[in-house]
């Protein structure tokens, strides 16, 4: 069994000193949740009824949280002995949570992730059940999604939803400045340009826990070389991160930071707080690059705004290669149980609960995202509107800090945070990259 990188060890390190100093009411549970060190992870409770207890976390607020709390009801209420200790962890705590958990010997038996190389490492580390020979229906699952967490061909995670990354917008304010919504990256500069002559925050983004920026990274190396650049640096098989794409990507985001097409003090804003989102609501900013989540933000925080919330994807650029139908999405969530469950029988048909057509339903009418399960009937309008995209997309690139190993992950949000930072030059930036490539990627 392989043991975890430097790089995870290390972040248990921080997350250990940074938990220390947090307070844990930080923390929302949902419903029927409870304090996961006070009890034994997934064990029974020896009280009069023998209740069996499994812990399950995950990140996801608002209306998803609701919709999972729904499938933990109907499935305590098939199997009356077993209790679900449900806890919602904020997006930027969570990742930092788990790595503790797992290091430590207590991870939830059922836990959410994005798949890809975040979940791989955990699965390398011999702590992943493997889910390839257990009682679940894969064919119900859309394949792209269920590759997601497939290694060495065999079945780690099991996926919900599927998030696609576009711009939304705010359609009062872009009528009022006779604005169209841009299809070319000229045009979207134009936007831009409009929109600070009429003294507002074009963009909004809250860059401090480094993820929402990098999506800018991976849209312009897109538009600008393809999805072969990102495949051929990953595979080895093309020119590496240092490629020519990557650092015009780098210069293209300087040149947005130079124009001030950003809110002031974007890199030090976490994005859980709210506080750029608060800028769009309150007509301060126009536009914000986000996950499909985003509906889910809307309808919890300030659901007047959905009336006059537009979207539209990432805008070509001239002479680039990318198809413009390319889109960027993540698979979230996705459902795995740690190996060492006590009670894997039903940890499994918690997963099966969790991916079912009722939940898959619920998810697809209430979260504003696209869902990874076949056979549910699209009716939410922003829904349909991802779905055709994902649909008509001749590419879908998965996030590259949940694609990519965590040592190479790291560098690519921090160099990319550094170049909204304008700490690093974009070819620096590209270096740095394939650097930690070299070593990292065979």
């Amino acid at each position: 069994m392989k043991k975890l990188s430097l790089l995870v060890m290390a972040l248990l390190f921080v997350s250990v000193l940074a938990l220390a100093a947090c307070s844990s009411d930080k923390e929302t549970a949902g419903q029927g949740a409870g304090d996961q060190d006070t009890q034994d992870q997934g064990t029974a409770n020896k009280g009069s009824d023998e209740e069996i207890v499994l812990d399950f976390w995950h990140f996801d607020p608002g209306a998803r949280m609701e919709i999972y709390q729904e499938a933990v009801n109907r499935f305590e209420a098939e199997h009356e002995n077993v209790k679900i200790n449900m806890l919602q962890i904020p997006n930027d705590q969570y990742k930092q949570r788990v790595v503790v958990a797992m290091s430590g010997g207590k991870a939830p038996d059922v836990f959410a992730s994005w798949g890809g190389g975040w979940l791989e490492e955990f699965v390398n580390s011999g702590q992943v059940m493997d889910l390839t020979d257990e009682d679940i229906e894969f064919d119900k699952f859309v394949d792209v999604a269920l590759a997601n967490s497939k290694f060495n061909n065999r079945v780690y995670g099991l996926p919900l939803g599927i998030s696609v990354y576009n711009f939304f917008y705010n359609k009062e304010i872009f009528e009022k400045h006779n604005l169209d919504v841009p299809e070319t990256y000229d045009e979207f500069l134009n936007v831009i340009k409009v929109l600070k002559d009429g003294g507002l925050y074009p963009i909004a983004i809250a860059n401090q826990p480094k993820w929402p920026g990098a999506f800018y990274l991976m849209y312009f190396a897109d538009r600008l070389g393809g999805e072969e650049v990102f495949q051929g640096a990953y595979r080895r098989t093309g020119k590496g991160f240092d490629d020519e794409a990557y650092v015009q990507a780098g210069k293209y985001i300087q040149d947005l930071v130079k124009m001030d097409a950003f809110n002031p003090g974007f890199n030090g804003l976490p994005y859980d707080a709210g506080s750029a989102r608060q800028l769009i609501y309150s007509d301060q900013a126009a536009m914000m690059l986000m996950t499909s989540g985003f509906v889910n933000n809307v309808r919890q925080e300030f659901p007047e705004f959905e009336e006059k919330m537009g979207v539209f994807q990432f805008p070509t650029i001239e002479n680039g290669k990318g198809n413009p139908s390319n889109l960027s999405a993540g698979i979230s969530p996705t459902w795995s149980i740690k190996k060492d469950t006590k009670h894997p029988e039903l940890a499994v048909a918690f997963l099966n609960e969790l991916t079912s057509l009722v939940t898959a339903q619920d998810y697809v009418d209430r979260s504003g995202n696209v869902v990874a399960i076949k056979g549910v009937e699209v009716k939410d309008p922003w829904v349909k509107t991802f779905t055709e995209w994902v649909n008509e997309a001749n590419s879908i690139q998965f996030p590259y800090d949940q694609t990519l190993p965590p040592e190479l992950a790291e560098v690519h949000k921090n160099t990319t945070f550094n170049l909204f930072g304008l700490s690093i030059t974009p070819a620096k930036a590209a270096e740095e990259m394939e650097k930690m490539a070299k070593e990292v990627l065979k």
